[in-house]
């Protein structure tokens, strides 16, 4: 079979999967959940598009280092629904309202997370807010494409390396697109994922129909993860003690090219970059409620024109790029891989997920996120 990549170098971006142009490229799980490119030696035509179009091997090449805002949006309600300061909402809000369309990750029904187009404003719930599993990006590449030669304005939101796969699968510039990335820490196997959902459905005795990673009811800094169930039950816990986030916070279910990313930079491929501002109480405190907020990365003249048109809805401030990066590295330095990352896979479908997060998660690390929530809670007793 022809190799289009090396293994652990692969992103899964679909960027081989949308430019095929036998359509012989599918997408397949490996043992740890994670789609990889797999085709079919029959319909090939030994094209060597798929090779051309894998950003890995093309090194696209980012934008130099831009300015950086601390933002807010001034609709609370807007906020409440955002991982941070809901700035992504803005934007997309922006490129809906001049008929444009945007693509973002979603939950489907059975909480997998895959990429999806939307034109409406009452389709934008979907799209916001962090969703902690990788998101297959299907066709959507294509359909931005067929978008974008009818004139239409895009707004196409992902990882960095969802970014690269869709410029480089595009091959040109096209000035009604703007490219929105995230800084990531790295994205865990939809396996886990579908792992963890099992254990805790069995734990409250019923289906999974909706989650929220960041729920902030009793804060930004200490967010919660909340699930919701059939028969009206509720789940609600702080994300350091949510067995799912442990694993995740520890790498030890990341994707094997997030270990050595190679879109992780600080000459971003995108027109923007959204992130939370860790550390903005310690830089700008005047922009610090616990309600979240938001670092933005202007890295082109799209994007600096496209945070122009929002400015009035939001409240923002310039800040030095370099201070605001440090209390958030995942922007340029890949996670390390835990040593004990094999053996967690191995025992993932041997054990139950509790019993195979806690014989492999550092428990120094849950020892400090104990005393961490207790010191918050005994804060907001008082």
């Amino acid at each position: 079979m022809q190799k289009i990549v090396d293994f652990e170098k692969c992103s899964g971006c679909y960027a081989c999967f949308n430019a095929c142009p036998k359509n012989c490229i599918s997408m397949k799980p490996d043992e740890e959940g994670f789609l990889y490119p797999e085709i079919d030696n029959e319909k090939c035509i030994d094209c060597g598009i798929c090779q051309r179009v894998c950003p890995v091997l093309t090194k696209y090449k980012g934008y130099p280092k831009g300015n950086a805002y601390a933002c807010i949006n001034k609709s609370d309600e807007t906020r409440k629904l955002s991982s941070s300061g809901g700035i992504f909402a803005l934007l997309a809000e922006h490129i809906i309202s001049q008929d444009g369309v945007v693509f973002g990750a979603a939950f489907d029904n059975d909480l997998n997370v895959c990429h999806m187009g939307i034109r409406d404003i009452d389709e934008l719930k979907k799209l916001q807010g962090s969703k902690y599993v990788q998101s297959k990006i299907g066709d959507t590449y294509k359909q931005a494409r067929e978008y974008l030669e009818a004139g239409m304005k895009v707004l196409f939101s992902g990882t960095p390396c969802q970014i690269s796969g869709l410029l480089t699968f595009l091959g040109k510039d096209y000035e009604n697109l703007v490219c929105q990335d995230i800084v990531c820490h790295g994205v865990p196997s939809p396996l886990v994922w579908k792992e963890y959902l099992k254990f805790i459905e069995n734990q409250i005795g019923a289906k999974a129909k909706k989650v929220t990673f960041r729920d902030k009811s009793y804060g930004w800094k200490r967010y919660f993860v909340r699930l919701d169930f059939d028969k009206e039950k509720k789940y609600t816990q702080p994300f350091n003690r949510n067995l799912f986030m442990k694993g995740f916070l520890e790498n030890l279910y990341l994707r094997p090219s997030c270990y050595d990313c190679h879109s992780k930079s600080l000459e971003r491929q995108s027109d923007i970059t959204l992130a939370d501002f860790w550390g903005i109480e310690k830089i700008h405190p005047e922009f610090f409620d616990n309600k979240g907020t938001s670092l933005v990365l202007e890295n082109s003249e799209k994007g600096r024109q496209l945070i122009n048109a929002i400015s009035s809805k939001m409240h923002h401030k310039k800040v030095d790029i370099d201070s605001a990066l440090k209390f958030n590295p995942s922007a340029y330095r890949s996670a390390c891989i835990p040593k004990n990352r094999k053996r967690f896979m191995k025992l993932l479908c041997a054990v139950s997920f509790k019993k195979a997060i806690k014989q492999n998660v550092n428990n120094n690390f849950i020892k400090r996120c104990t005393n961490l929530i207790k010191r918050f809670l005994l804060k907001v007793i008082k």
